[in-house]
């Protein structure tokens, strides 16, 4: 049976936050102040861009010893070796993409309210991402959760869940206080002046929930 890995602090990359930086030196500052696992999404990249990049992102975290889930993209996590892939509502059903991934595959399914949740749990997800907790810059239409929303997926889960939307370094202990087991960051990392220092704070506050 595949181990669960450490959703404490999940980056999650979105190459409109790098502000001029490239991807892999931003994600391997993250990777050196603590982050824990790696989301690769590039909405907007080809076939091959997508390929070309995971392939160097699954090298930097491999060399970290952190998984690397990619969005979406069932075939892109299978070419690379990715440890798994996180599915939106709209993206393909986790029941099918476990069909084709098998259980070795982690695979993470997007939730915004119990219904959800409990839909993921039964389709075979391995863990939850729900928001938006706090509202989100990058996914304008989706609509808000709130901490007391993340506490009632939270309470009644049974699978390990990660608040998303909104999280930075000043509000990443009310994600964690609600009850998830980790926070999945964009701009709250990739977007700040000093990465690494900004992961290192959130790390330490993570220390706080370590049982």
């Amino acid at each position: 049976m595949k181990a669960q890995p450490d959703y404490s602090i999940y980056l999650v990359t979105d190459d409109g936050c790098l502000q001029g930086r490239e991807l892999l030196d931003c994600v391997r500052e993250a990777l050196e102040g603590g982050v824990t696992l790696v989301q690769y999404r590039a909405k907007t990249a080809s076939s091959a861009e997508m390929y070309a990049e995971a392939l160097q992102l699954k090298a930097l975290c491999d060399s970290f010893k952190v998984p690397l889930i990619i969005n979406d993209r069932l075939d892109i996590a299978m070419a690379v070796g990715a440890a798994g892939v996180h599915l939106g509502q709209d993206d393909l059903p986790c029941a099918a993409a476990r069909k084709i991934l098998g259980e070795d595959y982690i695979i993470g399914v997007s939730a915004h309210n119990p219904a959800e949740a409990k839909a993921a749990l039964q389709s075979g997800a391995d863990y939850l991402g729900c928001g938006a907790v706090f509202g989100t810059a990058t996914k304008a239409d989706v609509q808000k959760l709130g901490t007391d929303g993340l506490a009632a997926i939270c309470k009644a889960k049974g699978l390990p869940v990660v608040g998303i939307g909104g999280v930075t370094a000043d509000n990443y202990r009310e994600v964690r206080a609600a009850g998830a087991d980790g926070a999945a960051i964009v701009s709250g990392i990739l977007a700040q002046p000093d990465i690494r220092t900004t992961v290192r704070a959130i790390a330490r506050v993570s220390q706080e929930f370590t049982k």
